[in-house]
């Protein structure tokens, strides 16, 4: 009991130094830059409190169970080698984690927002829903595709460059021919899906099917599938937006 409190403790002491930069760099500004007392202290105190704690938990679940659980799973498929229940289990966890991110919920109803005003698509309220939908399952499952690739990427021991290279490749080459009103969209959301609810179970994916395998190195192998989640949903979304705009 003392050592979880010990290390409870510990959490807290940490999600605190990582928040200290930018409670410093927000109070210099504020106060020395701008030269005005900072408004709602007792609010901000008071929520910065909540974000510390809120990280500190965050950290000690990440710890106790997406991890484990990550890399639980990938040492049992390839105890029981099935290739086939891998692939499947790795595209349903893109997809799966990918559609819950908060932060492509958020972009795809503000994009269905920008895009009803812009006169692109109708502006009522299931059209905004169903635009903001559809943009979601596109990104979902280009990064359940991206984790299909990057666990046979890890299977066949291939180089990571060579899928990155021509990943952007293909990137550069949909920007040429998308509307310019979906690239922003597109390049934004390889960003937001690699957020806080997929990262941590991809991660753990990886490294634990890299050490499960024989001759693959966690270091080398086990790491990249986050990048290739955060390349393909550019790819997707501009044809996404070549369809529908």
């Amino acid at each position: 009991m003392n050592r979880q409190l010990i290390n409870i403790g510990r959490t807290l002491l940490d999600s605190t130094r990582d928040l200290l930069p930018i409670i410093v760099v927000i109070a210099f500004f504020q106060l020395v830059i701008l030269k005005q007392p900072i408004p709602n202290l007792n609010e901000i105190l008071i929520g910065t409190l909540f974000v510390v704690v809120g990280l500190a938990l965050f950290i000690k679940g990440l710890e106790m169970a997406l991890f484990p659980i990550g890399e639980t799973i990938a040492y049992a498929f390839a105890r029981k080698g099935s290739t086939v229940w891998l692939l499947v289990f790795a595209f349903s966890l893109g997809f799966g984690t990918t559609i819950a991110e908060p932060a492509l919920i958020a972009v795809s109803a503000e994009a269905a927002k920008v895009a009803a005003n812009a006169g692109l698509i109708i502006d009522s309220v299931t059209s905004r829903e169903s635009y903001a939908d559809g943009l979601r399952v596109t990104v979902a499952v280009s990064v359940g595709l991206a984790i299909l690739i990057g666990v046979i990427r890890i299977i066949k021991g291939w180089p990571l460059q060579y899928l990155i290279i021509g990943g952007y490749i293909g990137v550069v080459i949909m920007t040429a021919f998308a509307p310019k009103e979906i690239i922003g969209i597109a390049y934004d959301s390889g960003g937001v899906t690699t957020s806080t609810v997929t990262v941590p179970l991809v991660t753990a994916l990886g490294v634990g099917l890299a050490s499960s395998i024989r001759g693959r190195n966690p270091m080398v192998d086990g790491f990249g599938l986050i990048a290739l989640a955060s390349l393909t949903p550019m790819i997707f979304v501009m044809a996404y937006g070549m369809v529908v705009h």
